[in-house]
């Protein structure tokens, strides 16, 4: 294992554990909004599709971890 895959490890384990859950948590209530009006507004797509890699990025920052990808993957 080369020590870069190591410092972007690190790198994404502190993305996570200091910034990601609150991203995921500031964008959960506004999606579960967003998402119910999406049908009825269709031009609320493309701010539900934001909120909805808010809510994921914390899944992301994981995944880049346990695969110790780089930074770029963002």
């Amino acid at each position: 294992m080369a020590d870069g895959n190591v410092v972007y490890g690190l790198f994404w384990l502190i993305l996570l554990a200091l910034i990601s859950y609150w991203v995921a948590c500031f964008c959960f209530f506004p999606y579960i909004i967003v998402s119910v009006l999406t049908p009825c507004i269709p031009a609320l797509k493309p701010i539900s599709d934001i909120l909805l890699a808010g809510i994921m990025f914390p899944y992301k920052c994981s995944d880049n971890m346990v695969h110790m990808r780089s930074y770029d993957s963002i």
